[in-house]
Order: C-alpha cells, then sequence, then structure tokens
C-alpha cells in the first residue's frame, strides 16, 4: 500500500478531488495532527453521505492514520528498494568496505559506533558464506586516516579522527608526516617528526591509550616516557633553530646524542588498560570484559542496550558487564537503591533495582561482573529515548554458562555434503569438553525457524575452547548458544 492507493481511497470513497486528497496525505506523512483530524473528520462525513457505512469510514480513517506513520509514496519507496538493494549487495560482498564506510558516518557518535562494531561481530551470523567476523582494529598512526578505514581482508582500522582529546590538527600533521617520510619506527622518531605544538603530550597520551602506538613499547612504558622524549624533542628543536649544536652533535652520527629510552614500568593490567582505552575513545576496542562470553551474550535477546527504546513496557533479558554502581538511600523510607550502569557490545544502559529486588542482588552486581539482567523496561514518555530498565532480577554469567540452561547449537544447510568421518571427528571434538549444557543441530536457515535435532547422549562444557574447536569443523558463523 502506497501514499498514492490512499489518495486513490479519499478520491473514490469520500469523492475529494486529487487535490483534497493530496492535502490528506500530506497531513498524514508529515504527522500535522490537527491538519489530520480536520481532514479525515471531512473524510468519514463525505463518505457516509456518499453511502459509505459510518463504522466503515471511520475504520479506514483510523487504518489511513496508522499507515501514515510508517507509509510512502510509491516513487519514494521505490528509491528506498534500489538503495537497500545496493547496500545489502555491498554488505555481503564487500563487509569490511562497506561497514567501514558505515562507522565512518558516524564518527562523532559514539553510541551509533558501538553498535556498529557490535554488528561487525555478528555478521557471519547474517551473511551468507561469511565465516569470519569483521575485526575492528584499535587505531594506529602507521595505518589510520581520519576516518575508519578497511585495511587488508575482513579488518577496519579504527580513525584517528575518533579519538577524543586529538583534534584536527594533530591528526593532520601526523597524517603529512606520514606521507612525506613513511611508517613511524618508536615513540621519540614519531615526536620528531610531527608537529608537537599540534599534537600535545596530552593528546599523544590519549593516543597511547587508545593504541595508536601499540608496537613501539607497552603503553605503560609509552605514557611513563612522555615527558623525556617531549623534553629532548622540544631542546633539540630550539637548538636547531637557534643555529646551535650540542657537543654530541658535533663529532656526527657516532657521537649524536641518543635518543631517550622507554622506562622499565610494569605493564598496565588490563582491566585498567581497557579502562584507559575507553576513556580515549568512548568504549572498548581491543578487548572487552565480555569478549569471554561473546557466543554466551548472544544466545540473549533479542534486546540489548541499544534497542530497548523498542521494548518499552515489556519484559528483557540481556547480558551486560557492570561499569558503575551507586547506591542511594530513598527519601520516603531510608531504604537502599541502586542505580547500575552497564554496557553490552552495543552500547551502555541504566538499570535501577528497589527494595527487596535490589536487597538480593545487590551482591551480584559488583563492578566490572558479568552478569543476566532481567528487568522490566520503563514506558514513561520523559524515558522515551533512553528508558532505564527495572530491575527484577540479576544472576552472574558464569553461572549460567554452566546451568545446562543453554545449550550449544551447531548449524547445516539442508542436504549439506560433509567429508567421510566428520561426524565422528565432531564427536570427538565434543567429548574432550564433557559439561551439562545440550548439543543441538539445526538444518535450514539459523533464523530459530529450521528444525531442532538435540541428542541424546552428548552434553558439552561450552567453553571457549568447545567453540572453538567447532567453529574449526563448521565455521564460526554456524556455531552458536542458544537458551533453552
Amino acid at each position: 500500500v502506497y501514499q498514492e492507493q490512499v489518495m486513490r481511497i479519499a478520491n473514490i470513497l469520500a469523492g475529494f478531488s486529487l487535490a483534497q486528497a493530496d492535502v490528506l496525505r500530506k497531513a498524514v506523512g508529515k504527522k500535522i495532527a490537527e491538519l489530520i483530524r480536520k481532514e479525515l473528520g471531512t473524510f468519514v462525513e463525505q463518505s457516509v453521505e456518499r453511502g459509505v457505512e459510518r463504522a466503515i469510514a471511520v475504520e479506514l480513517a483510523d487504518q489511513i492514520e496508522t499507515f501514515g506513520r510508517y507509509g510512502f509514496n510509491k516513487s519514494h519507496s521505490a528509491a528506498y528498494s534500489l538503495l537497500s538493494y545496493h547496500t545489502a549487495w555491498l554488505k555481503a560482498h564487500y563487509p569490511a568496505e562497506f561497514m567501514a564506510a558505515l562507522l565512518s558516518s558516524v564518527l562523532d557518535k559514539t553510541d551509533d559506533v558501538v553498535k556498529y562494531i557490535g554488528e561487525c561481530r555478528d555478521l557471519p551470523r547474517w551473511v551468507e558464506g561469511l565465516n569470519e567476523p569483521v575485526e575492528v582494529l584499535p587505531p594506529h598512526v602507521n595505518e589510520s586516516g581520519w576516518k575508519f578505514t578497511s585495511t587488508d581482508g575482513l579488518r577496519i582500522r579504527f580513525g584517528l579522527g575518533a579519538v577524543r582529546g586529538v583534534g584536527a590538527g594533530a591528526v593532520q600533521s601526523i597524517l603529512a608526516a606520514r606521507q612525506e617520510g613513511g611508517p613511524f619506527s618508536s615513540l621519540f622518531e614519531f615526536l620528531e617528526r610531527v608537529d608537537t605544538r599540534a599534537l600535545n603530550k596530552r593528546a599523544c597520551e590519549a593516543l597511547v591509550s587508545a593504541g595508536a602506538l601499540d608496537g613501539f613499547g607497552d603503553r605503560a612504558q609509552l605514557v611513563a616516557g612522555l615527558d623525556a622524549a617531549y623534553s629532548e624533542v622540544q631542546t633539540r628543536r630550539a637548538e636547531a633553530e637557534a643555529g646551535q649544536a650540542s657537543l654530541f652533535d658535533a663529532g656526527g652520527d657516532a657521537t649524536k646524542r641518543p635518543d631517550p629510552e622507554l622506562p622499565a614500568v610494569p605493564e598496565w593490567p588490563e582491566q585498567d588498560r581497557l579502562a584507559r582505552e575507553k576513556e580515549s575513545l568512548g568504549f572498548f576496542i581491543s578487548g572487552h570484559p565480555l569478549d569471554r562470553y561473546h557466543e554466551l551474550v548472544r544466545a540473549f535477546g533479542p534486546a540489548n542496550s541499544s534497542n530497548l527504546a523498542e521494548f518499552r513496557g515489556q519484559e528483557v533479558e540481556f547480558a551486560c558487564v557492570v561499569t558503575k554502581v551507586t547506591r542511594q538511600l530513598s527519601r520516603k523510607d531510608k531504604t537502599e537503591w541502586g542505580k547500575v550502569i552497564v554496557e553490552d557490545f552495543w552500547g551502555t544502559a541504566q538499570v535501577l533495582g528497589f527494595r527487596d529486588t535490589w536487597a538480593s542482588v545487590r551482591g551480584v552486581l559488583e563492578q566490572d561482573a558479568a552478569v543476566v539482567i532481567r528487568g522490566k523496561v520503563s514506558d514513561s514518555d520523559r524515558d522515551a529515548e533512553d528508558p532505564p530498565v527495572f530491575l527484577d532480577a540479576a544472576e552472574p554469567l558464569e553461572a549460567i554458562r554452566t546451568s545446562g540452561r543453554v545449550a550449544l547449537a551447531l548449524d547445516v544447510e539442508r542436504g549439506q555434503a560433509f567429508p567421510e568421518g566428520f561426524f565422528p571427528r565432531v564427536r570427538e571434538a565434543l567429548e574432550a569438553h564433557p559439561g551439562p549444557a545440550p548439543v543441538v543441530l539445526r538444518v535450514g536457515p539459523g533464523n530459530g525457524s529450521a528444525p531442532r535435532l538435540q541428542s541424546r547422549t552428548l552434553r558439552v562444557d561450552p567453553n571457549r575452547e568447545a567453540l572453538e574447536a567447532m567453529a574449526e569443523l563448521f565455521g564460526s558463523g554456524r556455531v552458536r548458544m542458544e537458551r533453552m
């Protein structure tokens, strides 16, 4: 059904001229409430005058108003269809290039970047023939441009323009120096070649924290060595501008003043490294606290942090990691309640827990805990765009993995041929990881509608090793976990 057909209904049933029908189309399409009421009122009355039963006329008017929320005219629909076909074709045949362009289009919108990086991980689930996810790599001064760029195969390099605290002038200086002199080889050589007036120490520290200088030393060493490196670079430039030479420079390369060495300091713990990375980029990129549970996280949904607005007023269940816990006292009865910020692969969400529910789960909802949240999404109009979840229950993710409530699912195509001895190898690999999870084989499309065959004898521990073993045999896009 297109808007032109709505115009035709008004023309035939209510006797509207095409000009009048077009006014109705515009009112409904642009959601002009006052004009909609006026035009649909006229439509009902004139339809009744022309012999249409009032109940039918009113029902048609209601359908026209509802249709207007999503309806298009035919030419608009045709253009969208063509655009959808083109983008779907690019996504299927050039997934890395397509996702790099999509990420670049939302470079300054952290929530959207997080959502699309999550989609890169899940592409094998939706793109036929794609067995590996598209990997989004941290930014790097030797490969990144201003925006996201595809590198080789199924890899995308993060854009330098998305690193917080690093301005356009600093990025332009880096790109110009790389184009003129080739790749950088060390922290000090990098600082010697770029304009340190554009790239100050704080901006450089943001680059280090984001992973953009990985390979020149570990991140803790690079940050600890920034003071000495900047000081030496500035000293040499001042001497050069003054036409002076140091005692060491006078003897040529053999006696040239040595470049500062990176200090010997301990590496940052992973939690600290990821926290600094998130501060620089707005999210995790080289790793995520949920990485070890990636397939288990996918077993929950369809709700996640990025689409809660679609589930307003509904019960949801999703996996996440706790990033912040705030405990407060109710003004009314002085009972403790909690406001919890959680994060998954798609973004962040706010969870609110009260009274007995909060008392029962606050020990589970600790900083950095990987959990499954169950609750109801707020349907308040004031929370329309970013609704919180009212907590009903929370459970450690690790406990669910070993509970027997999730199955290891393997997807195969109907009529698919397998080499001789394939399934004995599958059984052998699964028996190497005994546990409580059922093993399920789905024959047909992996969209939940395929016949489901459950093994009577095999039960496994769906740990990372077991999943990787199955991915080697079936392909990563064919292996997943699902709730029982």
